[in-house]
């Protein structure tokens, strides 16, 4: 056991088969396990694929350039959870951190909206899996018209063989992760390598050659038009942090955690702006390459079938399926840990949700109730009330995200609280966080004005009311609330007062 700069105590884990904490979960995690995790959950291959179309009618052919300056963004967010994540260990992510410098109302508030959130684009990674295999059928003329239950029936097998990697030995599930990854990236650096040869050297399919110009907005596109098309950048990195609820079972949490998180970033706004900035050469920087490039479905898969063979296109799309399956793991792994984070801290008494498997070290019991209710929403759009699969991906992928903005402003004005009243950092450094508030503030902004019509109308809404049933507990269970308070400090390990809603780290 080692000392870190704040004074609280950091587990080392010498032994490779992991040790049991207290409250059973294992530390058997290492810095590139723990960074698989974060990856995964942010989905870099599958947001390299089907992100960048959303930014075109705004930016145009500077999409390159657009996740450049999300990629800017997010590193100054980025910030808040890295020093967050070296004074705290907590399965709890935001629950715990803002919990410890905002208070326990802010950190449920924090830790139910972000759970809601893995929820989401866990689903929503389901549904990805599902729309690619439905693409890699027609690509490969099994089917030309798949039925429209067949995307639901593939969404509930990715889920279900998520839920039963997740509650195995975390360290397995990380490893996966990790894999999955890899191959895509790997896959997909591959096929842009061929593209930047092709378009450097005659030119591609449709006389496409390589130019800088995708880092320069055309005459006509404003700034405001560059940021309104980097949302979707800021979209791409949605999960970076889910590191953060592995608190409790990486072994040097203080340190490890802290790397994956910027790691996370740094390695995806390099991919992101790389892999950007050749797709869109690869389509072509005029106007009817711009249309092809905004219709795609997958744009590595295209850019495959194009410039290789259409059985690469295929391997991208298989790949990107798996990817898919990858974040829909990761979400569940984050959105369980969370659950057993908040059920452990409001309850004095041994629940389904804070069961453990005594063998795996793993929360069995959040796990299962996260996995039946990701199963149920996937049901009910499936076959109850029939919606097509497209649809309901893009619903839950726009509220999941205007619930983690919500998170991100919680956190980052938690950090920045933190900074102000501790002299561990130089004073000067509290304008990072204030910046990444302008950011997020502005990005929340662009998300809602002008406000969407049409089904997408009720999608705000929906953010909302998840928000507001937190609210209503805070507020209508003031007992809860205090033992939230108190558990933070006995169960989560983190620097707060028992009893008291305003607290900070001690020193």
């Amino acid at each position: 056991m080692t000392m870190d700069r704040s004074g609280a105590a950091e587990v080392t884990v010498a032994d490779p088969a992991g040790t049991q904490e207290p409250h059973g979960l294992r530390r058997n995690l290492s810095l590139w396990q723990v960074l698989g995790v974060s990856i995964g959950v942010m989905g870099l291959t599958l947001s390299a694929n089907i992100n960048p179309q959303g930014a075109e009618p705004a930016a145009g052919r500077a999409i390159p350039l657009t996740f450049a300056i999300a990629t800017v963004g997010v590193l100054l967010l980025s910030h808040s959870f890295v020093r967050l994540s070296q004074h705290f260990n907590t399965s709890g992510s935001v629950f715990g951190f803002v919990g410890a410098t905002l208070g326990a109302r802010a950190g449920t508030i924090a830790g139910w909206c972000l759970f809601g959130t893995y929820l989401l684009f866990g689903t929503s990674s389901a549904y990805s899996a599902a729309i690619f295999s439905s693409s890699l059928i027609e690509s490969l003329g099994l089917a030309a018209n798949p039925p429209a239950w067949l995307p639901y029936l593939v969404a509930l097998v990715v889920l279900v063989i998520a839920a039963a990697v997740a509650v195995t030995p975390a360290k397995r599930g990380a490893d996966l992760l990790l894999l999955f990854e890899g191959f895509t990236v790997l896959l997909i650096l591959m096929v842009s390598a061929v593209v930047l040869y092709k378009i450097t050297n005659g030119g591609g399919p449709q006389g496409q050659t390589f130019t800088l110009s995708v880092f320069r907005p055309a005459k006509g596109t404003g700034n405001s038009s560059l940021f309104l098309g980097a949302v979707f950048g800021f979209l791409a990195f949605a999960g970076f942090e889910g590191a953060a609820t592995l608190g409790e079972e990486a072994r040097q949490p203080r340190r490890s955690i802290p790397r994956a998180i910027l790691g996370t970033v740094l390695i995806g706004g390099v991919f992101y702006v790389f892999t950007s900035a050749v797709e869109v050469m690869g389509f072509g920087t005029g106007k009817s390459g711009l249309d092809r490039f905004h219709a795609s479905n997958s744009l590595f898969g295209d850019l495959g079938s194009h410039y290789l063979a259409s059985w690469v296109g295929d391997l991208v799309t298989v790949g990107t399926m798996v990817s898919a399956f990858g974040g829909a793991l990761g979400c569940v792994v984050g959105a369980s840990r969370l659950l057993f984070s908040l059920s452990r801290a409001s309850t004095t008494r041994t629940t389904f949700l804070t069961r453990v498997s005594p063998r795996f070290g793993t929360p069995v019991g959040a796990t299962a109730v996260v996995s039946v209710v990701m199963v149920a929403s996937i049901v009910v759009f499936g076959w109850v009330v029939p919606q097509p699969v497209l649809s309901v991906w893009g619903w839950i992928g726009t509220v999941g995200t205007l619930i983690v903005l919500v998170v991100y402003l919680l956190a980052t004005v938690g950090a920045g609280r933190m900074l102000a009243r501790t002299r561990q950092v130089a004073r000067w450094e509290i304008v990072i966080p204030v910046a990444a508030i302008a950011v997020l503030g502005y990005t929340l902004y662009r998300n809602v004005v002008p406000y969407p019509t049409g089904a997408a109308y009720w999608l705000p809404i929906a953010s909302a009311v998840w928000i507001a049933i937190a609210l209503l507990a805070v507020v209508c269970f003031p007992s809860v609330v205090r033992r939230i308070g108190e558990r933070l400090t006995a169960d989560e390990g983190l620097s707060v007062k028992p009893g008291q809603d305003d607290t900070v780290p001690v020193e």
